[in-house]
């Protein structure tokens, strides 16, 4: 399935070190090309000899070998490989490369590549919920790197949580949809993500908390799965995939003429988090203080994006929409499912102290007419190839 593959390998320290060694065997057997590159810290857990008898071919380690520059550069090894994979990914590595630091081979190839890259993230538990790790992830993530991983389980410190990396065949998988033909081919898609600001006057403006990271994992899966996606995303905090036709709004009532302008579609996904309301005549010039008075906002209703496109005639095969909650979630989103005629409801619990609205990691239980289905929580990306897959299903 990986025939005529070309995987370029970057193998970072940690006791995870050893299960990249099954990942070579397994990228060979399907029919991949495996250059490896071995830091220094992952010698420190597997040998040299090791790395290139399983590859088939030398392995390359250190940014300074004159040999290996005259032979082959850091910049042409960088750009040969169809993908670059990072199994184990320390916090190290997943710092530099979200920081762009290049200090040795391996971060040096991943800042001058142009290839997709994969990480598969190993580390302890603490490390791995530390706020910097955090940070490092969303980063990546929105700069369209996918991450397999971590699983939970016993750490080689002896503690248990979530950092330990994916197993090979688990990521062999993540590998190979890369290369199969897409579930999605030959469908259109669109997304709508991120919020909305509905101006008061020209400085000021009613919002929400959404950052667009779920929308935005959202549309970035579609297109990976082989979709034509076409993505409406209001002022977001996190950059737009490439490779989908982006169409950059502010305002609820400028979505609403984007997706109308986007259809049809087979798929829509309504991930953006909408204002219900805005103001009916918003000021020319900046609102004042005068004398303690408080200004009175006419609000009127914006419209309803979701709503309206379910109840078209031609509306696309398989409409879903996001429900934010902070109680009576799975209870409010059937209500809400029904209220709108969408066919599948995605609800999640936003209330104080989840970190969702705005975070890395979501927790959503999707309410269909058939019943609720509650997925464990994971981060955005891994919700959103689960959704997409889902999508696929339905549409097949």
């Amino acid at each position: 399935m990986l025939t005529n593959t070309h995987i370029l390998l970057i193998v970072g320290g940690g006791i995870a070190a050893y299960k990249s060694l099954d990942l070579i065997r397994r990228l060979r057997r399907a029919g991949a090309e495996v250059t490896p590159v071995l830091t220094r810290a992952g010698a420190e857990f597997v040998t040299p000899l090791s790395v290139s008898s399983l590859a088939g071919k030398r392995m390359f380690s250190d940014l300074w070998d004159l040999t290996d520059e005259a032979e082959m550069g850091h910049i042409q090894l960088s750009r040969v490989a169809d993908l670059v994979v990072v199994a184990p990914a320390t916090a190290d590595l997943m710092a530099k490369m979200a920081q762009g630091r290049a200090d040795d081979l391996a971060s040096t190839l991943l800042l001058a590549t142009d290839t997709p890259v994969l990480i598969a993230p190993a580390m302890n538990v603490r490390m791995w919920e530390h706020p910097a790790t955090r940070r490092n992830l969303a980063i990546l993530e929105s700069d369209g790197i996918e991450v397999v991983g971590p699983g939970i389980g016993d750490m080689a410190c002896g503690e248990y949580g979530a950092g330990r990396m994916s197993e090979p065949d688990e990521i062999l998988a993540s590998v190979s949809r890369r290369f199969s033909v897409g579930v999605l081919e030959g469908k259109h898609v669109l997304v709508t993500s991120g919020p909305t600001h509905e101006p008061i006057d020209p400085v000021r403006y009613i919002a929400n908390r959404s950052s667009g990271a779920q929308g935005t994992a959202i549309a970035r899966a579609a297109r990976e799965a082989g979709a034509r996606v076409t993505f409406v995303t209001g002022p977001a905090s996190v950059a737009p995939p490439s490779g989908v036709e982006v169409v950059a709004v502010e305002t609820a009532a400028q979505m609403a003429a984007a997706v109308e302008a986007a259809l049809p579609a087979d798929a829509a996904v309504f991930a953006a988090a909408v204002a219900d309301w805005r103001v009916a005549e918003p000021s020319a010039r900046k609102t004042k203080k005068a004398d303690g008075a408080r200004p009175a906002l006419d609000l009127v209703e914006n419209p309803d994006i979701l709503a309206g496109v379910a109840r078209r005639a031609d509306r696309p095969a398989l409409v879903v929409g996001f429900a934010a909650e902070t109680h009576d979630v799975v209870e409010n989103a059937r209500a809400k499912r029904a209220r709108k005629g969408c066919d599948w409801i995605l609800a999640n619990d936003v209330s104080e102290g989840t970190g969702i609205m705005g975070g890395t990691e979501n927790a959503v239980t999707l309410v269909t007419g058939e019943g609720e289905e509650t997925w464990e929580r994971a981060g955005k990306d891994a919700v959103a190839r689960r959704l997409v897959a889902r999508i696929a299903e339905r549409l097949a």
